[in-house]
C-alpha cells in the first residue's frame, strides 16, 4: 500500500516544480536565497533537507529543522538573513502555499520516481560527500535518488559545490558529473556587482543559480561591460 504523501500534485496535474536539495556542507543561508528567488519567480518547490544539513543549519542558525514542524522551520529560516538577523525578510504562509517538503528519508517519495513531473533538481550547497553519491550513482537517501532520476531523465541539475580545497577524488567527480550534463557550480561569490554585505555575496551565488535553471531574478548586479559599475551603488534586490 502506497503511502499518504498528500501529493499536492495531484490537485494541480499542472504543477512542475523545482527539486531543491541541501546537503551537509556549509552554505545554508544559499539555499535559502534560493528558495526565497524560486518563490518569488512564481515556481513551486519540492524541498528535500538531508539529515547532515540539519546539523549544519542548526551550527549556521540555530534554527532545528524538524519533520513535523517542517514549515514553521521553514519559514523561520526564510526570513532570516545571512548575517544571522530574524524577520530580515518577510515571508507569508500564501508563499509556502507552492512548496512540498520531503523527508530524506522517504524513498518512497514522488520526486524518487521519473513519472513525478519537475522542471528539475538544484542542489545547494552540495557537500563533497553529496558529490560523490550523485556522481556515483548511489541512492543512499532520497536527494542522491532523485539527482539519480534528475540526470537519467535528462533533466536541468545544477550542483552548487561547497568545499575548498578541491582533492583529486572531489575533481573527478565533479568532471564525472560534468559529463553527464549537470551543470557544475562552485559557491563562490564575486564582487564586480558591488556587494556592500554578506547578503550580497549569498545573492549573487544564488543569482547565478537561479541562472543556471534558467530562472528570472534581481537577485544581482549583472555585468554591463562598464569598468566600476559595481562601485556607483548597492547592488540590486530582489525581496
Amino acid at each position: 500500500m502506497e503511502p499518504p504523501h498528500n501529493d499536492t500534485s495531484k490537485q494541480d496535474p499542472g504543477r512542475r516544480p523545482w527539486v531543491v536539495g541541501i546537503s551537509g556542507a556549509s552554505g545554508t543561508p544559499y539555499a535559502a536565497s534560493v528558495v526565497r528567488g524560486l518563490l518569488a519567480a512564481g515556481e513551486a518547490v519540492d524541498l528535500i533537507v538531508s539529515r547532515a544539513s540539519r546539523l549544519t543549519l542548526l551550527d549556521e542558525t540555530g534554527i532545528a529543522f524538524r519533520d513535523a514542524h517542517w514549515r514553521e522551520d521553514l519559514r523561520e529560516w526564510l526570513a532570516r538573513g545571512a548575517d544571522g538577523k530574524p524577520d530580515t525578510f518577510p515571508v507569508t504562509e500564501r508563499a509556502l502555499d507552492v512548496v512540498r517538503y520531503w523527508p530524506a528519508g522517504d524513498l518512497a517519495a514522488g520526486p524518487s520516481s521519473g513519472s513525478y513531473p519537475v522542471r528539475g533538481m538544484l542542489i545547494v550547497p552540495a557537500s563533497t560527500a553529496c558529490v560523490a553519491g550523485v556522481a556515483l550513482g548511489l541512492s543512499k537517501d532520497l536527494l542522491q535518488r532523485v539527482a539519480s532520476v534528475t540526470l537519467k531523465e535528462r533533466r536541468p541539475l545544477v550542483v552548487a559545490v561547497r568545499e575548498t580545497p578541491l582533492n583529486g577524488p572531489t575533481l573527478k567527480h565533479l568532471v564525472a558529473l560534468d559529463e553527464a550534463g549537470a551543470v557544475v557550480l562552485p559557491a563562490s561569490p564575486a564582487f564586480y556587482a558591488g556587494a556592500t554585505h554578506i547578503q550580497d555575496l549569498v545573492d549573487f551565488v544564488a543569482g547565478r543559480v537561479l541562472d543556471a535553471a534558467q530562472v528570472p531574478h534581481g537577485l544581482y548586479r549583472r555585468w554591463e561591460g562598464e569598468l566600476g559599475g559595481g562601485s556607483k551603488g548597492e547592488a540590486p534586490k530582489a525581496r
